[in-house]
């Protein structure tokens, strides 16, 4: 099996894509070459790495990037984790498939230090089980 380039995509890079990324590459391995990006960059937020770290996904080496680093690769699938992302995404040569799953924005999260933790981890598990069953079902050997 080709190894798939597969770009996450969202507002600013710094949570939801930054986690679609890490649990991608952790069930992908090395059937696709993860990558993420925001149509903005807000950088990596710290409470999306302590959330991952809790999972044992480790993603503080990441940085945000914006979709216009990724131009001149030639992507397979294109995943925008948020309405935003999807509705500002630009156009990428070639025959890529676009999937689009809206994911609340932890970032956004109010109230207590441990209740917005929690928004994290909750948005999190859903973004793994996501990842879980796209490679599941996209990614087969």
């Amino acid at each position: 099996m080709k190894q798939k380039n597969i770009l996450v995509l969202c507002t600013g890079n710094s949570c939801r894509s930054q986690m679609a990324h890490g649990y991608l590459e952790h069930f992908a391995g090395d059937r696709a070459r993860i990558y993420s990006a925001g149509v903005e960059t807000h950088g990596l937020n710290p409470r999306a790495v302590a959330a991952m770290m809790e999972d044992g996904i480790y993603i503080a080496h990441h940085r945000s990037h914006h979709v216009d680093e990724y131009r001149n690769i030639p992507f397979d699938v294109v995943i925008t984790v948020c309405d935003h992302a999807n509705e500002q995404c630009p156009i990428f040569p070639g025959a890529v498939e676009r999937l689009h799953q809206n994911f609340p924005d932890p970032a956004k999260a109010t109230g207590s230090e441990a209740e917005i933790r929690q928004q994290f981890r909750d948005v999190r598990d859903r973004i793994r089980d996501w990842c879980r069953t796209f490679v599941e079902t996209r990614l087969q050997e």
